[in-house]
């Protein structure tokens, strides 16, 4: 369903499910289909928003930044009617669930925050091995460039279980995208992401339950980002997957899951017992 109008464009939304509300932040070039491991399963006890953000699938483009896309995320709550929710973001999305939280910390219930960082640069620094596997998602077939994405968001122990044309197309729909192409609404995204830096006001949000989880082998959120996350809010619990990498709620989406449903849990439960 479209949202209601916000900034210069409209964005594309999946409300599902009842109970605690739940909203979903996605991060680079990846359309809100990605979360769908998460809200199908999860649908059965919460209610759970998705969405495009500006620029990606079905919503329409509109100036990049973290603050507009985190005001994005805020008009979806409103359309939605929900007062507060459970917010989730990963890799860029966090760093918009972190925004957001700044912007309006009584509007979140808690924060679960997956590979991802406290400052935007850690996402866009340029090591050997990022910068060889970024050249190779432009380089070649299409073939070749599907084969490089998968290999800088999964493990390489799970490629080799995997029929990788299967695999590719299988993300292509999360992605909203064919992984062998990189529109120019990515680079955008980088560039927001990289310039973006609200570290120094993590501790505004102590009092917000938060939940960091890092993977072991993620090239691009490494775990000494999410565990500096972690200390920066200061009333996070923290946790690296093993074997996991930046797709994590993908292959491990069962393992995810499981981690989000007791902390929501946990959270409801101390709310209920609130005074």
């Amino acid at each position: 369903m479209p949202a209601p109008k916000q900034g210069h464009g409209r964005l594309h939304y999946e409300l599902t499910g009842r109970g605690a509300p739940v909203l979903f932040i996605q991060g680079v070039g990846a359309a809100g289909d990605g979360w769908k491991p998460q809200t199908d399963a999860l649908a059965g006890e919460f209610q759970t928003l998705r969405f495009d953000h500006r620029g990606i699938g079905r919503s329409v483009p509109g100036p990049v930044s973290i603050e507009a896309m985190a005001a994005d995320a805020r008009a979806l709550m409103d359309a939605a009617g929900w007062e507060s929710a459970h917010v989730v973001g990963h890799s860029m999305g966090g760093v918009i669930a972190q925004q957001l939280a700044l912007d309006h910390p009584r509007r979140v219930r808690s924060l679960a925050l997956l590979c991802t960082f406290a400052r935007g640069a850690q996402g866009v620094r340029v090591t050997p091995k990022i910068m060889w596997l970024g050249l190779r998602t432009r380089i070649g077939t299409r073939a070749m460039r599907r084969r490089a994405m998968l290999e800088m968001i999964f493990p390489a122990a799970y490629l080799r279980t995997m029929d990788g044309r299967e695999l590719a197309a299988r993300c292509g729909a999360f992605f909203g995208r064919d992984l062998a192409d990189s529109p120019p609404i990515l680079m955008q995204q980088l560039r927001a992401m990289g310039r973006h830096d609200v570290s120094a006001r993590l501790g505004e949000l102590s009092s917000i339950p938060s939940l960091v989880i890092s993977a072991e082998h993620d090239p691009i959120a490494l775990p000494a980002f999410g565990r500096e996350l972690a200390e920066r809010l200061g009333n996070a619990a923290f946790e690296a997957i093993p074997g996991a990498s930046h797709a994590v709620v993908i292959n491990e989406a069962g393992l995810i899951n499981d981690r989000l449903r007791r902390f929501w849990q946990k959270v409801e439960a101390g709310r209920a017992g609130a005074p």
